[in-house]
């Protein structure tokens, strides 16, 4: 059973960074692909970055492109998600989530969520 453990949100200025980490256990990952979604208050759940575990390619929403990355850490089966420059319109409830899909755009295509990490920019 894949579980995903998500930290590291917390209260920041505009301008600041955090980085988000997601544990995953519970199954190899290699042929999973990783993505980072976000949920505002009264708004959709919407995509942020994803990464396929096994070549590493990344993608990304254009709202944060040039101002977030996603990498993968093999021996720590953690992916993480590195936010820079952030800006009070980031703030929500950040989620890590699995999918062997290929449609990594899409909150649909994943089986596996984890429990979501407040992320609060202030300006």
């Amino acid at each position: 059973q894949v579980q995903l453990v998500e930290s590291g949100g917390g209260l920041v200025q505009a301008g600041g960074s955090l980085r988000l980490s997601c544990a995953a256990s519970g199954r190899t990952f290699s042929a999973y692909t990783m993505g980072w979604f976000r949920q505002a208050p009264g708004k959709e759940r919407e995509f942020v970055a994803a990464i396929r575990w096994s070549a590493g390619s990344t993608y990304y929403a254009d709202s944060v492109k040039g101002r977030f990355t996603i990498s993968r850490d093999n021996a720590k089966n953690t992916v993480y998600l590195q936010m820079n420059s952030l800006k009070p319109e980031d703030t929500a409830v950040y989620y890590c989530a699995a999918t062997i899909g290929s449609n990594w755009y899409f909150a649909n295509e994943y089986d596996n969520w984890g429990q979501g990490t407040q992320v609060t920019v202030s300006s």
